[in-house]
């Protein structure tokens, strides 16, 4: 595509840098930023100028020439989101230019905002600066500024080891087997799936554990849509079920049915694994599915 003649392409260059004096003032500033120091100059007025300037812009008047210094940390009361940045930008990733006033500050410092998200911003929320690692007496000694760290991510992880003792071990033996443990209360004449030593009721002791059916009711249920390794498919069903001649529930899953056509009231059984993979585990039961009996009427 030919180009137009009418645009003409121009360069203007300095080679090997412009150069030009600081000043008294803003010497100040970048010497104290070389020394990662960040510092306002007072007015005669007492308020804090940052960055500082020489003259007052409320009054013209000249300033004391006493510096303060301030921050480092500061607050964010406005910016503009940078979504695709330029070469000449301070960071090479989306960022924000954002106004800054740092503690001890009454005006304003303009400069880059890295926050990660920029859902995360919003006026009044606490910065900190990010020097660079060789600083040289320029404003980009000060890199960009960052969020306040106001909460950590650690990674947790404890191993321990939980052996089965008592009423547990006899139950869990028991389903190794193959076969559902239960106890029933002589007092309260309740039977408890799984079996436990004494009864939760009254606190009386449960003498020897028994059979119990593998058959029972689903009394309530849960759809649940994030998967779970031990379940069948996604929808899958958790649900609580009272086997039969037993008077508290047990959870477990439900398979062999669609999730939406799980009911109350509905009968099931236990879906063994093969005896050749079975331990000491409630895994051995893969999960409940339906009969095909009729339902249960649940009062």
């Amino acid at each position: 595509m030919p180009s137009d003649p009418l645009v003409a392409q121009h360069v203007l260059e300095f080679p090997g840098g412009y150069t030009r004096t600081t000043g008294p003032v803003i010497g100040r500033f970048l010497s104290e930023l070389r020394a990662r120091r960040l510092v306002g100059v007072r007015t005669a007025e007492g308020r804090v100028l940052v960055p500082p300037l020489e003259y007052d812009p409320a009054t013209g008047e000249a300033v004391t020439g006493e510096y303060v210094e301030v921050g480092p940390a500061g607050t964010v009361t406005t910016w503009a989101w940078v979504d695709e940045p330029l070469p000449g930008h301070p960071l090479d990733r989306p960022f924000a230019w954002a106004l800054i006033r740092l503690d001890g500050a009454d005006t304003d410092l303009v400069h880059a905002l890295d926050p990660g998200n920029p859902k995360a911003l919003r006026q009044g929320m606490r910065v900190w600066p990010v020097w660079r690692d060789r600083p040289k007496g320029h404003i980009t000694d000060l890199s960009h500024f960052v969020p306040e760290v106001t909460q950590i991510v650690s990674d947790v992880r404890a191993e321990y080891r939980l052996q089965a003792g008592g009423a547990l071990r006899v139950f869990l033996e028991g389903v190794e087997r193959g076969v559902l443990l239960g106890g029933r209360c002589e007092r309260c004449a309740k039977v408890y799936v799984p079996y436990r030593a004494a009864c939760p009721e009254c606190g009386s002791a449960l003498p020897d554990a028994f059979d119990v059916p593998d058959t029972g009711t689903i009394t309530t249920f849960a759809i649940n849509n994030l998967p779970d390794p031990r379940a069948p498919q996604v929808p899958f069903v958790s649900a609580y079920i009272l086997l039969d001649g037993t008077d508290i529930p047990m959870i477990a899953l439900v398979g062999d049915v669609p999730a939406h056509e799980v009911r109350q009231g509905m009968r099931v059984r236990a879906v063994w694994v093969p005896e050749s993979e079975r331990t000491a585990s409630m895994a051995n039961i893969r999960w409940f599915a339906p009969t095909g009996e009729p339902d249960v009427e649940l009062s």
